[in-house]
C-alpha cells in the first residue's frame, strides 16, 4: 500500500529545502541543500534526492511551495499551494508549539520575527538588507577564525568575560572583532561577544520596541548556532524553543499548508510527478520597455515552450504565458 505523503518545498538564495510529511504531520524526510544560484537544478537533484529516500511506496497527496524562488518552484513541480515564507514558518511554529507567541527567523541572508495572536500572525517584520546575524556573515567569520562553523557556538558558550561588539552592521561587527583580537581577547569572548552583538542588532531592527511574548520558537539555519540561542535567552530573558527540524521548517509549513488545501478543497492534487524532472527546464529574464514601469519580467520555458512569466505589473507577458501554456 502506497504511504501518501505531502511535499514541502522552500526555494531562498542560500538554501533549498525539502520536507515529505506524513498525514499526521510527522516529518519522513527532509533535505537542507545549497542553492548555489541555480535554483532550478538544485530543486531538480532535491526532488531526485528525495524520491530515492523513501522509494516507490510514495503517493504524493499534495505539494506546496514558499520561499523567494516559489513561483518558479511552484511552476515546476506542480504545486497545489504557493505561500509567503511568513506564512509557512508562523504554520510550522505553530505545529511545533500551539501556544507560541513570536517566531525568531534567521536564515542565510535574511531574517524575519512573526508575533502571533489567537493562532493567527497579527504583526511581522523582515530584514533582507543588513547582513549582520545571518548565516552568511556567521560562516565568514568562523572561516575567517579558523573554527568549524559547527563548533562555533560552542566557544560563546566557554566565554569567561564576553567583550562589547560593534553589531549595527557587518562591517562595523567584524572590523571591531579585529580590534579585540588584536587587543588580546580570547577566541571564546569575541564570539560570544558577536552573539550578543547581533541578537541586539536583530531586535533593534525587526522587533521595535514591540513586547517579546512567549513561547518564542527560533527557526532557520541560525537556529543550529548555540551561542545565538544563549544570547536570545540572556537578552530576552526568556527560554527559546527550538524545533527538532528548526533548519526547514518554512518547507514543513508548505507541506501543511499542501494537506489543508487538499483536505478543505477534496481536490487531487496538480503534483507533476517525478518524471517531470527530466523535462529541459531553462530561466530567462528581460526588461520590459512597453512603459516607464521598465518591469523584469521572467520568463520559463520546459522543453522549449513558454510555460510562464511574472513580474509585470500589466500582465502583458503572463497572459502571453497563459495562452502559450494552454495552446
Amino acid at each position: 500500500m502506497a504511504n501518501d505523503l505531502f511535499l514541502g518545498v522552500d526555494v531562498g538564495s542560500v538554501s533549498t529545502d525539502l520536507v515529505l510529511m506524513d498525514k499526521e504531520g510527522q516529518i519522513r524526510a527532509k533535505l537542507y541543500l545549497k542553492t548555489s544560484g541555480r535554483p532550478v537544478e538544485i530543486l531538480k537533484k532535491g526532488l531526485m534526492l528525495l524520491n530515492r529516500q523513501v522509494g516507490g511506496s510514495m503517493r504524493i497527496k499534495g505539494a506546496g511551495v514558499t520561499g523567494s524562488g516559489r513561483q518558479l518552484a511552484g511552476l515546476l513541480i506542480g504545486a497545489d499551494v504557493i505561500k509567503n515564507e511568513i506564512t509557512a514558518h508562523a504554520v510550522a511554529a505553530m505545529k511545533i508549539e500551539p501556544s507560541v507567541r513570536t517566531v525568531l527567523e534567521i536564515g542565510g541572508q535574511d531574517s524575519k520575527i512573526i508575533f502571533l495572536k489567537d493562532g493567527m500572525v497579527a504583526d511581522f517584520a523582515m530584514n533582507t538588507v543588513c547582513a549582520a546575524g545571518t548565516g552568511s556573515f556567521l560562516d565568514r567569520q568562523a572561516t575567517r577564525l579558523e573554527i568549524p562553523i559547527e563548533e562555533f557556538g560552542g566557544y560563546a558558550l566557554r566565554a569567561a568575560n564576553p567583550v562589547r561588539i560593534a553589531g549595527r552592521c557587518a562591517v562595523f561587527a567584524e572590523s571591531d572583532m579585529v580590534h579585540k583580537q588584536q587587543t588580546g581577547h580570547g577566541n571564546e569572548d569575541i564570539i560570544a561577544g558577536l552573539c550578543e552583538a547581533l541578537v541586539r542588532n536583530y531586535l533593534n531592527n525587526l522587533a521595535k520596541g514591540k513586547e517579546i511574548c512567549g513561547p518564542i520558537v527560533f527557526q532557520g539555519g541560525v537556529a543550529a548556532n548555540v551561542g545565538m540561542a544563549a544570547a536570545f535567552e540572556k537578552i530576552l530573558q526568556k527560554k527559546i524553543i527550538i524545533p527538532r527540524d528548526f533548519e526547514v521548517m518554512g518547507a514543513y509549513g508548505a507541506a501543511i499548508l499542501a494537506q489543508e488545501e487538499i483536505e478543505a478543497t477534496g481536490n487531487t492534487t496538480r503534483f507533476l510527478g517525478f518524471e517531470n524532472l527530466n523535462s529541459d527546464f531553462s530561466v530567462m529574464s528581460l526588461e520590459c520597455k512597453d512603459c516607464p514601469n521598465m518591469c523584469e519580467v521572467i520568463k520559463i520555458r520546459a522543453n522549449g515552450s513558454l510555460k510562464a512569466c511574472w513580474g509585470d505589473r500589466c500582465g502583458k507577458w503572463s497572459a502571453l504565458a497563459g495562452k502559450a501554456a494552454n495552446g
